[in-house]
């Protein structure tokens, strides 16, 4: 009992999310059989909302109806009501969202569904208010007219929801086979150049979405082309979003997206993905451009989540709420007599000058979100005659006292799951920061998550699993999970050249093909023939907020067969590309990460590899050059001598060719389009060969 209320089933799960609702007086169930079996026992419709931890709209609807004892009087009176986290059951929200999006044309979250007890939805919806307003019906009177349907016009509903479900199996599918020409990316450039705004960067209107891995596709894009507006979109974008509200300037961090066109007020949460994918980006970057700041700003990402989202264990937390005390972005907004309070006059003066903090405010009640958009500190330093190099040690010393007097504020909920599809993008970042900024801890945070999912998040007999929390481990991993964690092992290995990594990458990869893969086609099914049967087995292409599993298993299959030049790999990397062929040429902005992987089939590609005595002086700067150089088109494997170069060879078959003459110092082997240069032994001539 909490405060005089009693719980309900929820209080018995692991997820934030319905422990959120837990004390709710709607009589919630989790998502399994006791449910719909009770459905069908009494005879009622279910009412199924899903949502997270961290999404205001949730809250919304969870203050004004489901903790509202009119509202769950209705919905414990005439419906059986389910709570799903969608980050732990995206199988279940990827359907009924598309069940959503085919209903209404649009979705989001808190996502509605009514259906029947059999799991056939003929309802949808997001958010919807207690009473009717802004011309929306209430949910009071909208859960009336379905009673009153189910009772009475019970027909109806049931041509409804098979209607819906003979429709979405089709979106659920969209497998169309083909081959895709090196045209499809000119194609993509030139819709990212149309829809770029090239005044606050990002692409179309608001709201602005950080989507990091268009950038990714951009970034090669000109590597391939050298077409400067390529490189020209990212480097603004990632600029623009830096300066944004989007950006924690004292705690660091990216929050989920901008709610207007120029990245001002953002919505607070912040994810565990976005900050993995876009660190990778501004790592990228900062190796394309060499411009430090981009470095910087990885490095304060990682930062923020070795500080407030690792766990003790090493595994990475998935989320942080939008709002504290009840209120969205309380935690982070400020007024100029605050800040002057923690500063004094002057110093708060000179900070609220560089971060725009106005008497007027840029957000609700006056407050001001910390932001650089239309701030130059050239002027101020020019106004104020004093030197950059002063007014950045002075910031910082604010900033330090800002974030320590925020630490006394009521934070925002932290959602502490660990997703092992999220993980997989974070040891992604780690694995490429320690390789391109050479900073250990960022290879030890890395190597520390893979160790806790292979610890906590695998079965006895080693299937992978997707959430663990409060020391349970629940849910057979989706293609998402295997996907991602892939990417991550491969990164970690061109990172540390661990050979275990690489091992991981591809028996994981093989137990993907086994378990997501279909023996009567192509592509690959989200949730495992061993998972939950729902009424349609999807297979997701759309790179949205995350890539799709497919997209990233089509880019680790390509890295895969060109790495270890495995019949099995080449033929499924092949295979892979070819089943979402028309999807992608009709779409090509809509799946960017599959673009790479395209990329990296089509065009020009490298594979290097390094031989030498990994202590050796020379080797070390070797690798120092190959990892910190931008080559997104190469595949790197290094052979220490000293191995055996028969175990090597079980991964890497060609690197007994590449290592036969035992070169009496460290040598890099460089292969391009299929054919190798002349070992290269002196430092200055890599630097050459790599334009570096």
């Amino acid at each position: 009992m909490e405060n005089g209320r009693n719980s309900n089933r929820l209080i018995n799960e692991k997820s934030p999310y319905l422990l959120q609702h837990a004390y709710d007086p709607t009589d919630w169930f989790p998502w399994g059989e006791e449910a719909f079996e009770k459905a069908k026992q009494e005879d009622k419709p279910v009412f199924l909302s899903i949502g997270y931890s961290s999404c205001h709209w949730c809250h919304v609807m969870h203050r004004e109806s489901f903790a509202d004892s009119e509202v769950a009087g209705i919905l414990n009176k005439d419906f059986i009501s389910i709570k799903v986290d969608r980050e732990e059951r995206p199988d279940v929200d990827h359907i009924y969202m598309t069940v959503c999006q085919a209903m209404t044309g649009q979705g989001g979250w808190p996502l509605t569904i009514i259906m029947t007890p059999d799991k056939k939805p003929f309802f949808a919806g997001t958010y919807i208010p207690k009473e009717d307003r802004y011309g929306r019906t209430g949910l009071v009177k909208l859960l009336g007219r379905i009673t009153e349907l189910w009772k009475t016009e019970r027909s109806k509903a049931d041509d409804v929801s098979n209607r819906v479900i003979k429709a979405v199996r089709g979106y659920l599918n969209p497998v169309g086979e083909g081959e895709l020409q090196a045209g499809v990316l000119d194609h993509a450039f030139e819709q990212f150049a149309r829809q770029f705004d090239d005044v606050y960067g990002g692409f179309g209107d608001a709201p602005k979405f950080p989507r990091p891995h268009d950038l990714f596709f951009l970034l090669r894009y000109w590597k391939q082309t050298g077409e400067e507006e390529a490189l020209h979109m990212v480097t603004h974008t990632l600029d623009a979003m830096r300066n944004g509200g989007i950006y924690d300037h004292l705690g660091y961090g990216f929050a989920r997206y901008s709610v207007d066109r120029e990245w001002l007020v953002p919505h607070f949460e912040k994810m565990l993905y976005d900050n993995a994918l876009l660190a990778m980006a501004y790592l990228e970057a900062y190796q394309a451009t060499k411009n430090e700041v981009y470095a910087e700003v990885a490095r304060e990402i990682f930062t923020y989540v070795l500080r407030d989202m690792t766990s003790r264990e090493g595994g990475f937390f998935s989320a942080e709420d939008a709002d504290s005390e009840g209120v969205e972005g309380k935690f982070y907004v400020w007024t100029p007599e605050q800040i002057k309070e923690v500063l004094g006059e002057e110093e708060g003066e000179l900070f609220c000058a560089c971060y725009n903090v106005t008497p007027e405010g840029n957000f609700e009640d006056h407050t001001s979100i910390l932001n650089q958009i239309h701030v130059s500190l050239e002027e101020i330093v020019k106004e104020r005659k004093m030197t950059m190099d002063d007014l950045q040690k002075r910031l910082e010393e604010s900033r330090k006292k800002l974030l320590s007097a925020r630490e006394k504020r009521v934070h925002p909920g932290k959602d502490d799951k660990v997703l092992t599809s999220w993980n997989g993008l974070m040891i992604a970042a780690f694995a490429h920061g320690f390789r391109v900024l050479g900073e250990t801890g960022y290879g030890e945070a890395a190597a520390e998550a893979v160790q806790f999912i292979n610890e906590k998040l695998r079965r006895e007999d080693g299937r992978l699993l997707a959430r663990y929390r409060d020391g349970e481990s629940a849910y057979l991993a989706y293609l998402d999970d295997y996907a991602f964690l892939a990417w991550g092992l491969m990164e970690l290995y061109e990172a540390t050249f661990r050979k275990e990594y690489l091992e991981q990458a591809i028996d994981m990869s093989k137990e993907m093909l086994e378990l997501f893969g279909d023996p009567e086609g192509s592509g690959f099914y989200f949730y495992g023939k061993d998972g939950e049967e729902l009424f349609a087995r999807p297979k997701e292409i759309y790179d949205g907020a995350t890539p799709s599993g497919n997209s990233v298993a089509a880019y680790n299959l390509i890295r895969l067969a060109k790495l270890t030049t495995d019949d099995l790999f080449i033929k499924e990397a092949d295979k892979q590309l070819k089943a979402f062929a028309q999807s992608v040429a009709s779409s090509p902005i809509s799946h960017s990460f599959f673009l790479m992987a395209v990329q990296f089939a089509l065009g020009p590609t490298k594979e290097i590899v390094i031989a030498g005595e990994p202590n050796d002086v020379q080797t070390k700067e070797m690798i120092r050059l190959v990892q910190r150089a931008y080559l997104p088109d190469a595949v790197i494997a290094m052979y220490p001598q000293g191995d055996d170069v028969n175990t090597m060879k079980y991964w890497i078959p060609d690197v007994d060719g590449k290592t036969g003459a035992r070169e009496p110092k460290a040598t890099v082997y460089l292969c391009e389009n299929y054919a190798c240069r002349a070992p290269i032994t002196d430092v200055e001539e890599l630097k050459k060969q790599l334009g570096s």
